[in-house]
This record gives C-alpha cells, sequence and structure tokens, in this order.
C-alpha cells in the first residue's frame, strides 16, 4: 500500500521529461536510432556514468532548494496523521512517480513505453530487468551492449558465501519462505563494503561508491538465495549453477527449474520489470529508506523491507487473491455464469471480507501493471480456466463495488493477476510468491540508496 506520495520535477520548476526531451540532465554527445540512446564513444558502465550525473544532481538539489526551500507543498490534515501520514506529500524518490491516473512512472516513462523502448533478449519480447535497473539509476535507456554487461556482472557476483548456504540449508522447511529470504540477506551483511568502509573512516562523499557495490552485489545474489530456499522447500535441495551468460530472468528461472520454458523466462522479464518500484511511500520503499537513513548498509536495509513486504496487505497480497480464486472455482466451478461470479463476490463483502487483488490507496484507474500481464496473458493462455475466470472478474468485481459503494478505487491492481500467471507454468508454491516479489522490488528500493548517499 502507498502512503507518503513522492514529490515530481514538475513540483520545483524542473524541466518535465519529455518524448521530445527524455532525458534532460543529459550532458554527453550522443546519436538517436529508433528512439534508443547510444553513445558516440566506448559505452559506459553503470558506475561511470553515475559517477558522471552526481555532481550535476547535486547542483539542481542545491538550486531547488535555494529557490524553493520555503514553498509548502501543501496541508496536512487529520485524517492523513491517523492515517498513517496517507496522501501527504512527504518524500522525493528518484526512480519513480505513481500518478493516480495513470499509474506509474519509471522516470517519466510508462509500463507501455518501456516494453517498447527497454533492450530486449534476442528473439524475446519482454523488458530485460537488467535495462529496467539501469533506467532506475541515471534515468536513460540502455544500450543492448551495456545491458549486456550489467547481466555478465550481475552474474560474476552471485556467488553466496558457504555459510549463507549452511544457514538457509539449517532453516525448517515450515519457516515461510519470505522469512528464510530475509535471514539470509542479512547474513550477507557480513561482506559490506560500505559497512567495512565506514568503519575505516571513508569520507562522505564516497559513500555512494561502496553502497553502489553492495547493491550490485546483493540484486546479483537473489537468484541463489531464493533459489536455494525454493529447492530446499519445495523440491531436492539441488541448486543448478548461475550461467555466466546468460540474462538475470534466465538464471532466476533456471535455479527454480523453468529454464527450458522459454514463455516463463519472458513472464519472469515482464515480472521483475513491473514489480520493481512503486514510488517511495509504500511499505517496502520506505522501510528501505528508513533503515538505510541511519547509515545501515543495504543488506539490512533490504532485510527489512523483505519483513515489510511479507505483510498480507503489501506482498502477500497476490497470494491471497489466489487462494480467493481457488476457493471460487471450488464453489462454482470453472466456468460459472456472469451471475453466480457475481453472487459470489455479493456474499464475499457481505460477510465482511474484501475482494483481494481489487482498489489501491493511490490508482484510480485499472492499474497498468494488471493490463501488462493481463496483455501477457491473452498471448501466451488465452484459454486457460483460471485465466479466464480472471476475465470475468475484471468484468464483474468493478461493477458490484461500485454499486457497494465503499471502494474508492474499483478496479484491478497488479496483485490480481501475478499469481494466476505464476500457477499456469506450474509455479503453484502460493507462499513463494511474494519471494519473487521482493527479487523485483530490490532494483527499485537500491537504486534509491545508490541515490540516497550520493546525495
Amino acid at each position: 500500500m502507498s502512503f507518503m506520495r513522492t514529490l515530481s520535477r514538475s513540483s520545483f520548476g524542473l524541466p518535465k521529461i519529455t518524448k521530445s526531451n527524455p532525458f534532460p540532465r543529459q550532458v554527453l554527445p550522443v546519436t538517436y536510432a529508433g528512439g534508443v540512446r547510444y553513445y558516440a564513444a566506448r559505452p559506459k558502465t553503470l558506475k561511470e556514468r553515475i559517477e558522471e550525473l552526481i555532481p550535476e544532481k547535486q547542483e539542481e538539489i542545491k538550486l531547488v532548494k535555494k529557490e524553493h526551500g520555503t514553498k509548502s507543498m501543501g496541508n496536512i490534515t487529520v485524517d492523513m496523521i491517523y492515517g498513517g501520514m496517507r496522501g501527504i506529500k512527504g518524500l522525493v524518490w528518484e526512480g519513480s512517480v505513481l500518478d493516480p491516473e495513470e499509474g506509474i512512472e519509471f522516470r517519466n516513462l510508462r509500463i507501455s513505453d518501456c516494453r517498447e523502448k527497454l533492450p530486449r533478449s534476442k528473439g524475446g519480447e519482454e523488458p530485460l530487468p537488467e535495462g529496467l535497473f539501469w533506467l532506475l539509476v541515471t534515468g536513460e535507456i540502455p544500450t543492448e551492449e551495456q545491458v549486456q554487461a550489467l547481466s555478465a556482472d550481475w552474474a560474476a557476483r552471485s556467488t553466496i558465501p558457504s555459510f549463507v548456504e549452511e544457514l538457509i540449508d539449517r532453516c525448517p522447511n515450515t519457516l515461510h519462505p519470505m522469512s528464510q529470504f530475509s535471514l539470509a540477506v542479512t547474513a550477507l551483511q557480513h561482506d559490506s563494503n560500505f559497512a567495512k568502509a565506514y568503519q575505516a573512516g571513508v569520507e562522505k562523499k564516497s559513500y555512494w561508491q561502496y553502497v553502489y557495490e553492495d547493491s550490485m552485489d546483493l540484486i546479483s545474489k537473489l537468484p541463489n538465495i531464493v533459489g536455494r530456499i525454493y529447492r530446499n522447500v519445495y523440491k531436492d535441495g539441488k541448486v543448478p549453477s548461475i550461467e555466466p551468460n546468460k540474462d538475470y530472468s534466465y538464471n532466476l528461472a533456471k535455479v527454480l527449474g523453468f529454464e527450458d520454458n522459454k514463455d516463463f523466462v519472458e513472464l519472469l522479464r515482464l515480472y521483475l520489470t513491473i514489480h520493481s518500484d512503486h514510488e517511495g511511500g509504500n511499505v517496502s520503499a520506505h522501510t528501505t529508506r528508513l533503515v538505510s537513513s541511519a547509515l545501515s548498509d543495504p543488506y539490512l536495509s533490504f532485510s527489512a523491507a523483505l519483513n515489510g513486504l511479507a505483510g498480507p496487505l503489501h506482498g502477500l497480497a497476490n497470494q491471497e487473491v489466489v487462494r480467493w480464486i481457488f476457493n471460487l472455482r471450488d464453489s462454482v466451478g470453472e466456468s460459472p455464469s456472469d451471475e453466480v461470479v457475481r453472487e459470489y463476490v455479493w456474499n464475499t463483502l457481505k460477510s465482511g471480507k474484501v475482494v483481494p487483488g481489487y482498489g489501491h490507496a493511490v490508482l484510480r484507474k485499472t492499474d497498468p501493471r494488471y493490463m501488462a500481464q493481463r496483455d501477457f496473458a491473452l498471448k501466451h493462455l488465452p484459454n486457460d480456466p483460471l485465466f479466464k475466470l480472471v476475465s470475468q472478474l475484471y468484468t464483474i468485481v468493478p461493477e458490484v463495488l461500485l454499486e457497494h459503494g465503499k471502494t474508492k478505487n474499483p478496479w484491478p491492481n497488479v496483485d490480481a493477476h501475478s499469481g494466476v500467471l505464476l500457477q499456469y507454468y506450474g509455479l503453484t508454491e502460493q507462499n513463494f510468491y511474494t519471494v519473487l516479489f521482493g527479487v523485483s522490488r530490490a532494483l527499485g528500493v537500491l537504486a534509491q540508496l545508490i541515490w540516497d548517499r550520493a546525495l
């Protein structure tokens, strides 16, 4: 759920990122081909590009504070205070902004823009999460070469320490996968570059470099961590090795045992991209930043975010949706009439429960992340019985909620669809769904931590 609202560039009179001027901070000479940016010289690494952008961003913030430092951003109401600060414009979040009508925008690019413009794998249709991470960090669309280099870097960093493997292996199978995930990430803190540098007295202006290395290491190691948890809890405990010449989503699919299904790999690419960031006010994003504000390293900060993501009002919601749909199917069958579905929805509401997957704290239209998944399903599994039920609910539930009159936003959110797609491809272990959400969310919150330490 989103509470505090983040501020956009236009809040301070800064140039808006538009299709004709997508990168107003760009200072290097570039050429364009098909709307995608390419550097004229040797492609910069991600770290090199950040280093070039930092001074410019620092000057931008100085200017904003100088010219607008005393500007009021709105009134605070009693309802906001009692509602968990919901609706308060209270922080700047670099990577994304959540518009009530248009949905999430990653660096001012909508999900449809990202699916169109970000680099894909050879023969693939969905964007690579590596490209989305580059976009979140720099505000720029990377070249295919830069994305391939990032894939190789993440694969090279992917090995987890033996004591972390042992820690995961010693967890009982009855311990929720999200709890195991949080434990493993916390244990990785043993090797934190930032923690060691801080203890050694590194100067403040260099903080971001160590946070960058920690963030890259952490993202890289997540597939091996979650693959080990999945294999221990649900399979034989044997984890296949990461392939150094493959992309991040392929390797995640491989450690889970689904790499031979190219459509599932494509689904992971889409899933990791659209779940990565959702403004700074939601629980996992805000918690990451709150903990890191004490100069806790990325491992400690992200571990705290995972504990928030595990809650039923946040990442666990996709699991609740699948269970509700299964109960619907078991009660009325796989091909119920619209009237039967409508009655079931009303019975849910009359019993004092909510229809999971519908409504949002900020959005006032259908979540574009839902629509991206629906588009994927229409291409790859149009005749799946569960997807047909989801499609029925898409037309029926909003009508019922509007008639019910107690829901500000009766439209489906991202959780209303994701679990059904995973079910179709055989990833049926519902307790694991939030773990995948956690892998994706790391991209957004860690991109923000790099900038927090740089600024």
